[in-house]
């Protein structure tokens, strides 16, 4: 398994995550708050300017090569193995221009939606993107705790201080549901340094004797060892993670902040969390938990499968049941992300496939939908369902674009919803059908409330004299919703680019899964090899298990290990 750098263009993805920041302190030191034209305008342009930048990521990548590319690596604080390393693959590019794009659309579509504290409001967007960046980019685990981190704070504020009538509520809500997370998966985190490093004496606990490391790729490699010796250790350190990225997903029942926040948030604010926050959980996932806990990971599928598959039809059903607009997306979105969980525990390349394809999917419409109700709610300052009917009367080409977008959400072929859902469900039939079967279940209510809601909308007697004037999308917002109507009927048409950036990301993950030393008799090896070995004080020094039949210290497997990775990773090309 190589999971090596490739150090060309490293100064781009840099570039990428810190140009929000020049932007955000130029605002803060050199601009006055008065003049709030001009730090709009200037905030749009360094959004605009990172999402440019970030475009040639997507053609400078290189699909066939197993490395992290655009990397950057040196050493942040030696003395307890904290490096800074930034490096993507192709599923790291994927969010990554994934969040320029929503960054760029965020600050241009706030332009008439927030009239006060615009400086800081600004400031607060830009070091959002900052923090998102951050985790997308980072592989080294205490680099990528501090941006998890950063992340946290500006999302608080934009909740708090522009949010809705019970914004404080809503905020200190998310804040708190999400540093729980946090902190189980920092005690994860130290949980896999300490087992890879001495171990930790006071509680009884041997490790490796490896140099003292938070670096991703060489955590990897000491998966299998963890799996063989202390698979105890390994399910609460999963379990940890689980916890952590359950609630960021939102998972059930992790979930019951995330309508809170999409209610309460500016529109701008639900649509980066929507579009861009929630992915981090599942990026962990796919980045983290399933790679460095292969065997935890098996031993959890039942359950987290169960989950995501009451999360499926629980989101569905309740969302059927809305009044409010914004509060009916943000029901579906806990049912979407669903079907995000069942793809990736299906632990196959069709539902990896589906699930990292579908993260882009609902960012994309899931985005588009908080977007396009912000637009009616500043012209009516009202969500509800029932003060509306008949508005395609008025409105047509705002309903053309919500047509387009609703058959987006609901997987209509042709759009991408189709392409990620399909996937999934191959994927997840290939596990066991009944998965399939219930998650088809949820598609069928998507498309009922999807459906009933836009019924209610827009046809009809436009009875509601407050709605008669309501004047049509004017350039801005046509600007604003456009491109992610071209990137749906593009996932849509022609999804085969998109499979083939995450092709390296979905062979990593299931040659990790494969390379475990999962078997009773390796098990029992290693841990006789642990019992009889002396405590070991030597930086990367491998003795306490080299000499196990199947396990070296690179964390290869020999014959009588595992299925071999270059093996593993032809079966997963066929």
């Amino acid at each position: 398994m190589d999971n090596t750098y490739d150090f060309a263009y490293g100064w781009l993805l840099n570039a990428i995550c810190y140009l929000p920041l020049v932007g955000a302190l130029i605002i803060i030191f050199f601009m006055n708050k008065e003049k709030t034209k001009a730090i709009k305008y200037f905030a749009t342009v360094v959004a605009g300017l990172d999402l440019v930048l970030s475009i040639p990521l997507w053609f400078l990548y290189d699909p066939a090569g197993s490395a992290f590319q655009f990397a950057t690596r040196f050493d942040w604080i030696p003395s307890v193995g904290v490096q800074y390393i930034f490096g993507v693959d192709g599923f790291s590019i994927l969010l990554i221009l994934l969040t320029t794009l929503l960054g760029f659309i965020s600050v241009y579509s706030s332009y008439t939606a927030i009239s006060e504290r615009q400086k800081e409001y600004y400031v607060f967007l830009l070091l959002l993107q900052v923090g998102m960046l951050g985790v997308f980019s980072s592989l080294d685990f205490i680099l990528f705790y501090v941006f998890w981190e950063v992340m946290l704070v500006p999302m608080y504020f934009l909740i708090g201080v522009w949010g809705g009538p019970r914004k404080l509520y809503a905020a200190i809500k998310f804040f708190l549901y999400t540093l729980v997370g946090s902190v189980l998966m920092l005690v994860g985190i130290l949980a896999l340094y300490f087992f890879n490093a001495g171990g930790i004496p006071a509680l009884g606990l041997s490790g490796l004797g490896n140099t003292p490391t938070f670096e991703i790729t060489v955590l990897y490699q000491m998966a299998p060892h963890l799996a063989a010796i202390a698979p105890t250790m390994a399910f609460w350190i999963f379990l940890a993670f689980f916890v952590g990225f359950a609630i960021k997903v939102p998972m059930f029942p992790f979930h019951t902040w995330l309508p809170d926040a999409h209610v309460e948030a500016p529109t701008a604010g639900s649509v980066i969390l929507a579009g861009v926050l929630l992915k981090m959980g599942t990026y962990g996932f796919v980045r983290l938990s399933i790679p460095l806990l292969p065997q935890a990971t098996k031993d959890a599928v039942w359950w987290v499968v169960g989950l995501s598959l009451i999360a499926i039809i629980y989101g569905a059903l309740v969302a059927m049941a809305q009044k409010d607009m914004k509060k009916l997306v943000a029901y579906s979105s806990v049912s979407h992300m669903g079907f995000v969980m069942l793809g990736m525990f299906a632990l196959n390349a069709a539902g990896l496939r589906g699930s990292i394809l579908q993260m882009l999917n609902h960012g994309v419409s899931t985005g588009a939908l908080f977007l396009l109700v912000g637009i009616v709610y500043e012209r009516r300052h009202n969500r509800m369902i029932s003060e509306y009917g008949g508005i395609a009367k008025v409105m047509p080409l705002y309903a053309m674009f919500f047509m387009i977008i609703t058959m987006s959400s609901i997987g209509l072929p042709t759009l991408n919803g189709f392409i990620g859902e399909f996937t999934i469900l191959i994927g997840a039939f290939l596990a066991n059908w009944w998965w399939a079967v219930f998650a088809a279940t949820g598609i069928v209510l998507g498309a009922g409330y999807m459906l009933w809601m836009y019924q209610r909308v827009f046809f009809g007697e436009l009875s509601n004299e407050k709605n008669k004037n309501l004047p049509d999308l004017n350039w801005r917002e046509r600007m604003t919703i456009i491109p992610l109507i071209v990137i749906a009927f593009w996932v849509g048409l022609y999804p085969k680019p998109f499979f083939r950036m995450m092709e390296p990301t979905v062979n990593r993950t299931l040659e990790c899964l494969e390379l475990q030393a999962g078997d009773a008799e390796g098990a029992a090896a290693a841990e006789l090899a642990m019992a009889q070995a002396e405590p070991v004080g030597h930086s990367g020094d491998m003795a306490a298990i080299e000499g196990i039949e199947g396990i070296d210290s690179t964390g290869s497997t020999g014959s009588n290990g595992d299925q071999p990775a270059e093996d593993a990773t032809s079966d997963n090309e066929e």
